[in-house]
């Protein structure tokens, strides 16, 4: 009874998601000929390029996520420990990068970081810095946007973690003499480790398939497998091998969360479980 209600979604889900993704998988092993190959696959290990795609995708994945941390955490934990109107006030500045668009976020971070940007004159005006800092079409300017945009997906489920934990813990520790800093660290940290974990997660995987904040706050230096793909599109028109770079990143992805599902239990990673 419940499987035969249950049908309808489970096509939906064929629909949308198993079929592309098989069909992926089936363009990968067929070459310009039309016949099946496994050239594209061979070229990902024997080009060096290939190689730097995927090194620099993982690592601003990386970096971004833990930008994230270390901004995130604190901006949680202040959210955590306010009341609950005021606490609500503060989450607009979190929530306000979802109601604006994606590109418009990104050319604005365009706007303020380039040679001519505000960032760079405020600073000079003020005697920071002597000459303009080169702080967009490279690394450091797709850092900080795509910190920027991922930031609300680890606040969001971190401070969800933290408000769970029982103040009284924090106050007796206190009682048994521990200072505030050894109760954070023995007490209430722990207890927003599965909040972390998930947050974390949920910006690394998101990172992974970035396109827009690195095309253009990149520039072209900063090359991730989006926009391998969409150069091979674009340039080549080889399907097969834009496929076969998005099979290995979803199967880079898939590992990714094998790997974390081991270390870290997925019920308390996300829902916070014992």
């Amino acid at each position: 009874m419940l499987l035969g209600f249950s049908i309808p979604a489970i096509l939906v889900v064929i629909a949308i998601i198993l079929i592309p993704i098989g069909w992926l998988f089936y363009l990968s092993f067929i070459g310009n000929d039309g016949q099946f190959t496994m050239e594209h696959y061979q070229k990902m290990v024997e080009y060096k390029s290939y190689k730097r795609v995927f090194f620099t995708t993982f690592q601003v994945s990386l970096f971004t996520t833990i930008i994230c941390i270390l901004i995130g955490y604190p901006l949680a934990y202040f959210l955590a420990s306010l009341p609950p109107r005021v606490a609500g006030f503060f989450m607009l500045a979190v929530l306000l990068p979802f109601w604006t668009s994606l590109l418009v976020r990104t050319y604005a971070w365009l706007v303020l970081l380039q040679k001519k940007g505000i960032l760079n004159e405020f600073a000079m005006n003020i005697g920071l810095w002597d000459t303009p800092l080169k702080l967009v079409h490279n690394m450091t300017g797709t850092l900080i946007g795509m910190a920027h945009i991922m930031l609300p997906f680890l606040v969001l489920p971190l401070l969800g973690s933290m408000k769970k934990i029982d103040k009284d813990l924090m106050h007796a520790a206190a009682n048994v003499g521990a200072s505030p800093s050894k109760a954070f660290w023995t007490v209430f940290f722990p207890l927003s480790i599965s909040g972390l974990v998930a947050g974390s997660l949920i910006v690394f995987v998101l990172c992974l398939g970035f396109y827009v904040t690195p095309a253009v706050l990149g520039g072209g230096r900063v090359v991730m497998v989006s926009t391998q793909i969409t150069a091979i599109l674009e340039n080549q028109f080889n399907w097969g091998a834009a496929s076969a770079l998005g099979v290995v990143l979803l199967i880079s992805t898939l590992l990714v969360l094998y790997i974390s599902s081991k270390i870290f239990k997925f019920d308390n990673a996300l829902f916070g479980k014992k």
